[in-house]
Parts: structure tokens; sequence; C-alpha cells
């Protein structure tokens, strides 16, 4: 099986934060952090800056998080502001594709060998979620405080005193890291560098991992989540212990089953729906889904053996950067032109119009899609 260095564009940081913007060298890596958006919808980022130990503690620490007895993380929920902060526990959230016709169409036109696995009942995914807002507060009276809440933290012993520094620490590598890729796509669209970047300075950003009990949901072909994309602006992951996630090329529609490469300091950033919505549709969203599958098993049985005594739950290492909620969603006139005269082999939803809102709406619409928000 190919890792996803031999399938996507690999784009280096370091060269952009070690060089000149101005640079040929810093200028190409742009493009081609761009292009691979346009293209895949998605890319694989190389930054020096990221640590796989704080990678390590911050799995670890969710795995005993979600350990704990179900009464104690229901003490962590808070469904009236629509689970955008604290816990959200299993067969809660629904994949919003089950539903969505413009979705539907596209797994109907993929090839049969490169479907996702059953969506169609709309059974809510057996992952459970934890939110750790990420964000500066806006300096004005924003209108959705519902999704610029206060940060939950678990009262646990053992959890609770090393909770917000090792969330903080990991959520910040991969921050740093999606805030830059911003800049080099903004600078490869043509746009200037802080443009993209200055849109989400008052984000609700999200340290989102993902927990799926592989005890309870470990054979074969679960959907653990369904086919999806994500409603932000850009998504940053770093190494799940467990493999299990698919992703689709938007160009070839075929997919790939994410394995980062053995070593070295590799980050998966894929694009939402902020960015599919600012530019007109020429950068689109990027489909995935976590299934268990039989490298799952493997690592299950290898980690039974090596670490008896941690917890058999699939963590996902996931950072969700969002558009600041009170900024007007509208497609950049220039980057629309672009997305008509585009025509890659998949565009069951090319005639997608983009209306103006605030981001806040956006966000708030696509939560009633996978019914976290009535």
């Amino acid at each position: 099986m190919s890792t996803l260095s031999e399938t996507l564009p690999v784009i280096d940081l370091d060269v952009f934060l070690s060089q000149p913007t101005q640079s040929i060298r810093v200028q190409e890596e742009c493009n081609k952090a761009a292009d691979a958006l346009i293209t895949y919808g998605a890319l694989l980022v190389h930054d020096s800056r990221v640590s796989e130990k704080d990678n390590d503690t911050f799995l670890d620490l969710i795995e005993d998080y979600f350990a704990q007895p179900m009464e104690d993380l229901q003490k962590d929920e808070r469904p009236d502001i629509h689970y955008q902060v604290g816990v959200t526990l299993e067969n809660t959230e629904k994949p919003k594709c089950a539903v969505d016709e413009p979705c539907l169409d596209i797994i109907a036109n993929l090839d049969p060998a490169e479907r996702p696995l059953d969506v169609s009942g709309h059974h809510p995914d057996p992952k459970c979620r934890f939110f750790w807002k990420m964000g500066t507060p806006p300096p004005y009276e924003t209108e959705f405080p519902a999704l610029n809440a206060p940060n939950v933290v678990p009262q646990a012993p053992g959890i609770s005193e090393k909770w917000e520094f090792t969330m903080e620490k990991w959520g910040h590598s991969m921050k740093n890291a999606v805030e830059n890729i911003a800049e080099m796509t903004a600078i490869g669209l043509g746009l200037p560098r802080e443009f993209i970047k200055d849109a989400g300075k008052y984000g609700p950003h999200l340290l989102g991992p993902t927990a799926s009990d592989l005890v309870k949901y470990g054979k074969k072909d679960t959907i653990l989540a369904g086919f999806h994309t994500d409603l932000n602006c850009l998504t940053i992951h770093g190494r799940s212990r467990y493999p299990g996630l698919n992703i689709w090329a938007r160009n070839t529609g075929k997919r790939i089953p994410v394995r980062f490469p053995p070593t070295g300091r590799y980050l998966l950033v894929q694009a939402g729906k902020q960015i599919e919505h600012l530019t007109g549709g020429l950068i689109k969203a990027g489909f995935h889904e976590v299934v268990v599958n039989e490298a799952t098993l493997q690592v299950v049985e290898r980690r039974k053996e090596s670490h008896p005594n941690r917890p058999n739950i699939r963590i996902s290492s996931t950072f969700f950067w969002h558009l600041s909620s009170d900024f007007e969603l509208v497609p950049i006139p220039k980057l629309s032109e672009r997305a008509h005269a585009f025509n890659p082999s998949q565009t069951a939803n090319k005639h997608m119009t983009y209306e103006r809102m605030k981001v806040g709406q956006q966000v708030q619409n696509e939560l009633k899609h996978i019914a976290l928000m009535a």
C-alpha cells in the first residue's frame, strides 16, 4: 500500500518559513499548495516544528478521557450550544451525506470499487468527539455567541491537571501549521498573503479529536464516521494510532487510505466548505470517512500485545480551522471565474451557487444537516 507522500503533494513549510516570500522557491511551494487543494482537495505538510512526542502525549490523554464511564463523560456535554464545546457522545452526529442529494450524486458517479461504505441508512456515527476551542475571542460583539462559547475542562483526577496544557500545546502545533498553509494557499491563488489567515483571525477554531471504541465497534467494515466533508475552512490531522481514515481525491475520484510516511514530521490538510465557498468552488471540500478495515484490526491485535494496559480506542488527532463567525462569506470573483473554467472528471455539484452570508450562518446551516442543532 502506498503512503500519502506517494499520492498527495508534499508541501514543505520549512521552505516557506526560512526563505523570503518573494523568492522563487517559496512562490513555487505556494503554487504547489494551492494547486494541490484545487486538484486533490488535500495535501501533506512537512513541518519540522511538529513533535511526535506532543502528539503521543495528546493521544494518551484523549484515550484516558474516553475510557471513563459514560456518566462521567455526560457531565461534559453541552447540547444547549449545539455541542460546539465539550463532548459529543456516540450515536449523536449523523453523516450529512446520507440525506444530501449532491453528495449522493457524487457517490453514484464514483466507480463502484471506489465508493464509501454505505451511508444511506442515515444511522448516527458511533464515534465520540471532544471540542476544545482554540480561537481568539473577537474584540466586538459577535452575532453568533453559541459558536464562541467558553471551554469545558474535564474534572476527573489525573486528567484535569494536564488537560489544558496538553490540549493547548498540541493544538497550537497544528494551528500554526494550518495557518501557514492558509498563507501559502492565498499566495498561490494570487491573493494577498494574509487574506485567508486574516479572515480567520477570530475564527472559533477547534481541536476536535474523535474517539471510537474498538472493543464495542471493532467489527470489520463498521462505519465510525460516515462519508462527509468538513464545514470549516481547513482541517489538519496528525497521526492516529489506528488506520481507517479514507480520503477521496477530487481529480480522480479514487479512495486513498491515509497512511502517513513511517517517519518524519508530517500533517495532513483537507479543504472544508468555507474555503470552497470563498473560492466559488475552485477548491472543493474534501470527502472522507473513517471505517474499521483489515489494517485497523491488525493494529488492534499488535497493540493488545505491545500495550496491554492501554484502552483500545481509536483517536483522531484533528484540528478544525474556521473563518471568523462574523466574516462575510462571498466568493472571490476572479476565483469563481477560474472555477467555471475548471472541468475535473467529477463535477456532480458543479452548478452549485454560493450565496453571500455570514460564516456563522453557514456553520449553523451545516450543523442542522448533521443533527447537532435543531
